[in-house]
């Protein structure tokens, strides 16, 4: 079911997960742990992220380096198919430029096709860490954008090869990510909005929103995409801060901004226990703040861990 039919459906506020693929030579029983922890909540999705390759440097005999492309964590397309099959559960794998080619896009998407994934999510994903900025394939999408039009033709029936006659036509409810503190890149929000709003011009369906710790950013957020047009469900995206690393690490990584508020009280936090506690309790206040102004769903990153977001979970829906 496409994410929009379930938003449409819905008698009260969604609840949806976000999965990380295992490292490479794991297997998949981590991943069924988590689904199987949070099933009791009835999720409507569960999107899967793809993380681009990497380098990694390895001496040879001479004593030089030798740079290899590795990717930590393949799986995406059959963990998809694998939550489908085992838990009758819609999966909305991320399809991200870094790393691709419009070819290895295509031929992706005409998996995902085939073993019956309705949604996506677009993404120009992350720069190589060695690099720092973004470089496409020399073949593939430079912007999210982009690559959301090879989707949106692939709906079409317009494949690359421009002599396939009478070629199926894929059915993909896009998605498309949203920063209610804006994206790093981005010169300002209203800059961000206006790219926001041409993605929903080209077939955009559904935003989910980047994790935000003060819900008045994401009040705010919605209020100026309705002011420019963008009347498409917006889910927010959180997680529940649990270890006192991560009042730098999520900065840095998904340049967020802490409320003064959280950032005191996981400083002063005795224990480990205490600083999940305090993270916790913040998410759940932040989830039922959300849920009574009616948002569409309430999304949540786990990052490989279930039970928190089934506390939240337990406490909320």
């Amino acid at each position: 079911m496409k994410i929009t039919q379930h938003i449409a459906e819905a008698k009260s506020t969604l609840f949806s997960f976000e999965l990380l693929p295992p490292l490479k030579g794991e297997n998949i029983q981590r991943i069924h742990q988590t689904v199987e922890r949070l099933m009791e909540f009835d999720p409507a999705f569960v999107d899967v992220t793809y993380h681009r390759e990497e380098y990694v440097y390895h001496e040879v005999q001479s004593g030089l380096l030798q740079k290899r492309t590795v990717r930590k964590r393949p799986g995406t397309v059959g963990i998809c198919a694998a939550i489908s099959h085992k838990y009758n559960l819609d999966t909305v794998p991320h399809i991200i430029c870094g790393g691709f080619t419009k070819e290895e896009t295509e031929n992706a998407l005409i998996d995902l096709d085939f073993v019956g994934v309705d949604n996506v999510l677009v993404l120009r994903g992350d720069p190589i860490r060695s690099e720092g900025r973004f470089k496409a394939e020399a073949d593939g999408h430079s912007y999210a954008i982009d690559l959301l039009n090879q989707v949106a033709d692939m709906n079409r029936g317009k494949y690359l090869d421009p002599d396939l006659k009478n070629s199926n036509a894929t059915q993909f409810c896009i998605g498309v990510a949203g920063y209610p503190e804006k994206h790093f890149e981005a010169p300002n929000l209203a800059s961000d909005l206006r790219w926001l709003k041409r993605k929903v011009e080209d077939g955009a369906e559904y935003v989910i929103t980047q994790m935000f710790f003060d819900n008045a950013a994401y009040f705010d957020f919605v209020a100026k995409c309705r002011k420019q047009g963008i009347d498409i469900p917006i889910l927010p995206g959180l997680k529940p801060l649990t270890t006192k690393g991560q009042l730098n690490s999520l900065p840095q990584n998904f340049h967020v901004n802490l409320p003064d508020e959280l950032v005191d009280l996981i400083e002063r936090a005795k224990t480990k226990e205490a600083v999940k506690e305090i993270g916790v309790e913040w998410c759940i206040r932040q989830a039922k703040e959300l849920k009574d102004a009616g948002v569409p769903g309430l999304h949540f990153y786990t990052m490989g861990k279930a039970d928190p977001t089934a506390q939240i979970a337990k406490a909320v829906l």
